[in-house]
């Protein structure tokens, strides 16, 4: 059992260590035992936590998730224009390509929104496990339901913003919303299957063109 006062810390290492385990081993190659070992802990803790690899699974794909909505959400300003508040929403949605290797992953606020961080390599890693694992778990596929579920709302929201303020011009902001959000899963999965653009571009060029066109002219 852990010190006391210390439970936050250690659960949030046991999150971080699981998503770094699954980037490297893969889901199935996941143990409990591995992820012990990147925390740096016993597996008392991890299961002190989490009875079983399964409830670990689940709690990291909540908290991988929930990573982007926490980054957006302390970027965006009130003082925001609605495009500069998608701009923000596709930097951390479908961030541009970048050789971040050095840096450490890390899903917990505990220290700051700000030192949350997750490598371009590691996200598109977890995306495709956690994605193909979701295939066929109906536990995880409503992790991503009631994520993806708030992330539409919270999309359809600027572009009802940008139409009260006249900076764009959009019929349908649920629709528009759903079709960014597909867009971007889409694209994501071009992007870790290494399928490229025929113009050999950072395919995230696509988003951009379709938010450009929502802006009234």
């Amino acid at each position: 059992m852990p010190k006391v006062g210390m439970e936050p810390k250690r659960r949030a290492d046991v999150i971080n260590a699981t998503l770094m385990c699954m980037s490297k081993h893969g889901i199935d190659g996941m143990t409990l035992d591995k992820v012990a070992e990147y925390a740096d802990c016993s597996k008392g803790v991890v299961t002190y936590y989490f009875k079983n690899k399964d409830s670990l699974i689940i709690e990291a794909f909540k908290s991988f998730l929930a990573y982007y909505g926490l980054k957006i959400q302390s970027e965006i300003q009130k003082t925001m224009a609605a495009e500069e508040m998608i701009d923000v929403t596709l930097k951390h949605i479908l961030p541009p390509y970048s050789d971040d290797k050095q840096k450490t992953l890390n899903v917990s606020e505990l220290d700051g929104i700000e030192r949350m961080f997750i490598p371009h390599e590691d996200q598109a890693k977890l995306f495709l496990q956690f994605f193909s694992k979701a295939v066929l778990d109906h536990n995880l596929q409503d992790v991503v339901s009631k994520s993806y579920m708030k992330d539409l709302h919270g999309i359809a929201r600027i572009y009802e913003y940008g139409n009260m303020s006249g900076q764009m011009k959009v019929d349908d902001s649920s629709s528009a919303a759903y079709g960014l959000l597909a867009m971007v899963v889409g694209l994501s999965f071009f992007r870790v299957a290494n399928i490229p653009t025929l113009n050999n571009e950072d395919n995230r060029y696509i988003c951009e063109d379709y938010v450009r066109r929502l802006i009234k002219g």
